[in-house]
């Protein structure tokens, strides 16, 4: 790496926000979006390393831009907000969730009207998560569930 190339990654961090701008319109020949001070310095510090060592080439830009267009096209936005609720997941009786935590694998299988773990049932599978870790949890989240598209909970 050049000495200038690293003087200038080493003093981003110092400028000031007023700065930062100044040096995306330098870097990159153009108006700095709206984004926070962090998101400018990590920007600025891959545009200048970019400027340095060369980019991608045309080939691999034409090729992200397929996969965008392919995963656009599989899964479009929605339109209300930019990030769609996730759907529900599937958890049919006699399904079994594993856990590891604390240095013990923990099974939970689901039951038409809750949750089994250790021999206690439960109603609810934040209330395993809780009395698993002793502190509150998100059911689905503690065990993996968030984000997966799926259908609805059985019973």
């Amino acid at each position: 790496m050049s000495s200038d190339l690293v003087a200038t990654l080493a003093a981003l961090p110092g400028l000031s926000t007023i700065e930062l701008r100044a040096e995306w319109r330098r870097l990159f020949r153009a108006t700095p979006p709206l984004l926070s001070r962090d998101l400018l310095v990590r920007a600025l510090a891959h545009r200048a390393q970019e400027l340095a060592h060369g980019g991608m080439t045309k080939a691999t830009q034409r090729r992200l831009r397929a996969l965008a267009e392919m995963a656009m096209v599989a899964d479009p936005p929605c339109s209300e907000t930019a990030h769609p609720a996730p759907r529900p997941v599937t958890l049919s009786p006699g399904a079994r969730l594993v856990r590891e935590w604390g240095g013990r694998t923990h099974v939970v299988t689901v039951t038409a009207d809750g949750f089994e773990h250790d021999g206690q049932r439960y109603r609810s599978l934040s209330h395993v998560a809780s009395t698993i870790t002793g502190a509150h949890w998100s059911g689905p989240r503690f065990f993996g569930l968030t984000g997966i598209r799926g259908a609805t909970r059985h019973g």
